[in-house]
């Protein structure tokens, strides 16, 4: 039976489709206003504290380690900074624009370092390097050396080291946004520096590296951000910078007001590290003309610069990755009773548990969020939207200042009036709880679900919405029963990547994490402080494992952009 509508009738349909779009758009606005608030309530309570007056506490820091803590953490940033360039953008370059044997496989196998948190390299790289491993011991057995002043290695456990071991986790950051940019170069803007009389060096400098600025800040930037919130690696090593220096304070000495303040100073140099590259983007902005690219007719390498240019490609692959993987394996299948073991189970249960909250949670969060973007795209919702993703720029150690201060606070409120008014103690409610531990994980990495959320949202025609309104569907109806079936692959990477990221996180697990509740992480962190890498070797293997998936999925996709 069909039915042909009325002008009267579509009229009345489009008066009470506003009213229900209008009244539930205000209600989109004060939800998605009041999700952006608590997550991004760590960041503020922080930024807070310097507002605080505490000057007993600045004089105690200043005189004390406030000065090691800033000249390490600058002079980290610094090595790490340059390694991540040279390194990141040299071999994008020699991936994108020239043709070597085995090109094609390291393309995207440069990008394997990336499944490796930097504290699992520096524990790995101590066991081989440090005096008792097998690295000296060979050079002793092999010149007849008696003892460690009998020659000279260099230090693993020094600034020096961290910076190269961290360069080696990080530089795919800088690698894979150069990449990217040097593809989408035109080939007539590189060819006509040639036909001016460049050679390909030349080219390089004057024309690729120029144009690529932008891409190569933008990497640079991630990687500092990692370096800055890296606390395994720095505390291994002894080398004092922030992060140790909040972890020491809160536990060690017990001042939550110390820990604040520098988890404030800390969020300063990561907000003008922002800034900084902003403003780098702007004194670096070129407008090229899109053209076929450069992959299409790259430069052959032959002979003496072809092996150079494998080397090239070859040492950070071998270094970040192949070497310490090979090393966790080895130890893994001479200690296999670990696999038996009961306690590595409970470990990974309570990882995968932490993580798989987490992800749920976040992907369902960055959709509400996204979606709700979608239906009032002004400022007010747009700033929420950012002001949700502050949490990723922000170390995992100052997130955790952020959370336990005001759960804290919270807490011992609670438990003041019920004693008052009852006189019943409710202990800590949510301190020291997983429901601590996952808002932690949301405020440190809701931006990475976001990310792909949104873009995922992007693919969707606005006709849909419309069509779907048009039937009587409302705004969380669209969102159930279109847009959220439509972004099943969006919001499967989400929540993948997001799993990863927890899997791996250390300093805020290490912080908030609730008694007897030790992950993967802690478990490999505990065990390499007390020099027992063998003993954890299996549970650093599972992280690597879990975080390779991400990166295989990226690698696919990059090789496939070769083949088209």
């Amino acid at each position: 039976m069909s039915f042909v509508a009325k002008p009267a009738d579509i009229a009345v349909s489009k008066k009470l489709h506003l009213s229900r779009s209008k009244s539930g758009l205000d209600l989109w606005t004060l939800a998605v206003g009041a999700i952006a608030l608590l997550i991004a309530a760590p960041v503020l309570v922080v930024a807070a504290s310097l507002f605080t007056p505490a000057w007993d506490v600045w004089q105690h820091l200043a005189a004390t380690v406030l000065g090691r803590y800033v000249a390490n953490s600058l002079a980290l940033m610094l090595g790490v900074g340059a390694g991540v360039v040279v390194l990141g953008t040299g071999t994008a370059w020699l991936v994108t624009m020239t043709q070597f044997p085995g090109r094609g496989i390291l393309s995207w196998a440069l990008l394997l370092p990336l499944a490796f948190p930097a504290y699992l390299l520096a524990y790995t790289y101590t066991e081989l390097l440090d005096y008792y491993g097998p690295v000296q011991t060979g050079l002793r057995s092999l010149f007849g050396f008696q003892s460690a002043q009998d020659y000279w290695f260099p230090p693993i456990r020094s600034l020096g080291g961290a910076i190269a071991l961290l360069v080696l986790t990080l530089y795919p950051y800088v690698y894979l946004l150069a990449r990217v940019a040097f593809g989408e170069q035109s080939v007539c803007t590189l060819e006509a520096s040639r036909s001016l009389g460049c050679n390909p060096w030349q080219s390089f400098w004057r024309v690729a590296l120029p144009l690529a600025r932008p891409a190569i800040a933008a990497g640079t930037a991630l990687a500092l951000m990692e370096t800055l919130g890296d606390f395994g690696t720095v505390q291994y090593f002894s080398v004092d910078t922030f992060t140790t220096g909040i972890y020491r304070t809160w536990f060690g000495m017990g001042e939550r007001a110390a820990a604040s303040q520098l988890a404030a100073l800390l969020m300063l140099f990561v907000l003008a590290l922002i800034v900084l590259e902003q403003w780098f983007r702007r004194q670096g902005r070129y407008y090229q003309k899109r053209g076929k690219s450069y992959s299409q007719n790259r430069f052959r390498l032959g002979g003496w610069r072809s092996g150079l240019a494998i080397a090239a490609c070859i040492v950070p692959l071998l270094l970040g990755f192949l070497v310490p993987a090979g090393l966790l394996l080895h130890m893994t299948l001479r200690n296999l009773n670990q696999l038996t073991d009961p306690r590595l189970w409970g470990f990974a249960k309570n990882s995968f548990l932490a993580a798989a909250l987490t992800a749920g949670l976040a992907g369902a969060i960055a959709l509400l969020l996204a979606y709700g973007v979608r239906l009032r795209p002004n400022g007010w919702m747009n700033l929420s939207l950012r002001t949700s993703a502050l949490g990723y720029a922000i170390p995992g150690s100052v997130i955790a200042v952020g959370v336990l201060v005001p759960l804290g606070a919270f807490d011992n409120s609670v438990d003041a009036w019920m004693q008052r008014t009852f006189g019943i103690s409710t202990g800590l409610l949510l301190s020291g709880t997983i429901v601590a531990l996952v808002f932690a994980y949301l405020v440190r990495f809701l931006a990475v679900a976001l990310n792909s959320v949104e873009s995922g949202l992007e693919r969707i025609k606005p006709s849909l919405d419309n069509a779907a309104r048009s039937l009587g569907e409302n705004s969380l109806g669209v969102l159930r029963r279109v847009h959220a079936p439509l972004m099943g692959g969006s919001l499967l990477s989400a929540a993948l990547l997001v799993f990863v990221d927890v899997m791996k996180e250390l300093p805020a697990t290490l912080i908030v994490r609730p008694f007897n509740f030790d992950t993967l992480a802690v478990r490999v962190y505990q065990l390499a402080s007390d020099e027992r890498l063998a003993e954890s070797s299996a549970a650093a293997l599972v992280i690597v494992a879990v975080g390779l998936v991400p990166v295989i999925l990226l690698s696919q996709q990059i090789a496939g952009g070769d083949r088209n």
